[in-house]
C-alpha cells in the first residue's frame, strides 16, 4: 500500500490506551498523525470549546516501539481536529481520520453526544473519509481508563481502515461507525446496521427534584428488544452480540417526500387564500 498519511484521534484524552491502539493499528497502514485533547473529554459531542489561548503542544509518543508526530491541545475533540486541519495539517493530504478506539460503545440517538463521533464528523465535513470506533466497556470506564484488551477492536480497525484508504472512500458514507462487543472475538461476525431511533444511555435520578444536582444521575444502559428494529446498531450489538458497523452521512435531511410535505405545512396558508 501506499504512504498514506492517517490522523489518530479520541474524546478520551492524549493518555488514553484506547489512542494507543488505535494508532497501533493502523500503523501498518501509512503515517500516522496524532492530535487529541489534553484531557478526558467524553460526551463533548462536536462542540467547539476550549482554551482559547491554547495551542497544539508536542508529546514524545511512541506507536509499537517508533516514534510518531503527536501532540495535544486543550480543546474538545471536534476542535482540536478542526484547530489541527487549518494549522498543522493545512498542507498536507489526510487520507483518513480515525477517532477512538473508545471507552464505551456509542449508539442509537446517543452518538450525537458522543465526542468520538464529534471528532469524525469533523474529519468528514473537512472532506477526510473518517472511522468513529469504540469499544463496549463497563460505564465506570467511560470517565477514567480501566484495563483492556485492544486487540479484538484493533483488528476490526485495521480491517476497516484498510477497505476505506483502498477504496479512497465510500461515495455517500463520510463516517463509518464501529462498535465492538466486549466479547468479541476476532472471528465475530460484523453487520451493516442503521442508528437506532433511541437512546441507549439513560440518567436516571434515584429522588428527582428543581434541587437535583446533574452530578446526582446514574448513567443506566436500557435495551429493549422487543422494541428494536432487529437492524439497528443496538440490537446488532447488544442483542445479537455482532460488532455493529453504521454508515453515517453529514447529510441529516429527513428522508420524507418533500411533495407531500409541502402540502403539509401549507395546508392552512391556502386554505386562508381562498
Amino acid at each position: 500500500m501506499q504512504n498514506y498519511q492517517i490522523v489518530v484521534t479520541n474524546d478520551d484524552g492524549i493518555e488514553s490506551p484506547g489512542l494507543r491502539a488505535a494508532a497501533e493499528a493502523v500503523a501498518p497502514l501509512g503515517e500516522v498523525i496524532i492530535v487529541a485533547p489534553s484531557h478526558q473529554q467524553t460526551g463533548m459531542g462536536r462542540s467547539l470549546t476550549g482554551d482559547l489561548q491554547a495551542s497544539l503542544e508536542p508529546v514524545e509518543y511512541l506507536v509499537n516501539g517508533e516514534p510518531v508526530e503527536a501532540y495535544h491541545c486543550a480543546c474538545s475533540p471536534a476542535l482540536v481536529v478542526r484547530h489541527s486541519l487549518r494549522t498543522l495539517l493545512h498542507q498536507r493530504k489526510i487520507d483518513l481520520l480515525v477517532s477512538g478506539i473508545n471507552y464505551g460503545e456509542n449508539l442509537g440517538t446517543n452518538v450525537t453526544c458522543s465526542g468520538t463521533v464529534g471528532a469524525a464528523l469533523e474529519g468528514a465535513a473537512a472532506g477526510i473519509p473518517s472511522i468513529a470506533m469504540s469499544k463496549q466497556t463497563e460505564i465506570e470506564s467511560h470517565h477514567r481508563y480501566s484495563e483492556q484488551d485492544w486487540a479484538v477492536s484493533g483488528y476490526f480497525l485495521h480491517y476497516f481502515a484498510r477497505q476505506l484508504l483502498l477504496q479512497e472512500g465510500i461515495p455517500e458514507v463520510d463516517i463509518l461507525k464501529v462498535d465492538v462487543p466486549g466479547d468479541a472475538t476476532t472471528l465475530t461476525p460484523w453487520k451493516l446496521c442503521r442508528l437506532a431511533r433511541t437512546s441507549y444511555y439513560s440518567k436516571v435520578f434515584d429522588s428527582p427534584g428543581a434541587g437535583s444536582r446533574i452530578s446526582d444521575a446514574r448513567t443506566v444502559i436500557e435495551v429493549d428488544p422487543e422494541s428494536l428494529d432487529p437492524d439497528t446498531d443496538i440490537y446488532v450489538l447488544a442483542v445479537d452480540r455482532l460488532v455493529s458497523v453504521t454508515p453515517m452521512s453529514l447529510d441529516f435531511t429527513s428522508r420524507v417526500n418533500f411533495g407531500q410535505l409541502r402540502e403539509t405545512l401549507a395546508a392552512e396558508y391556502l386554505t386562508r387564500r381562498k
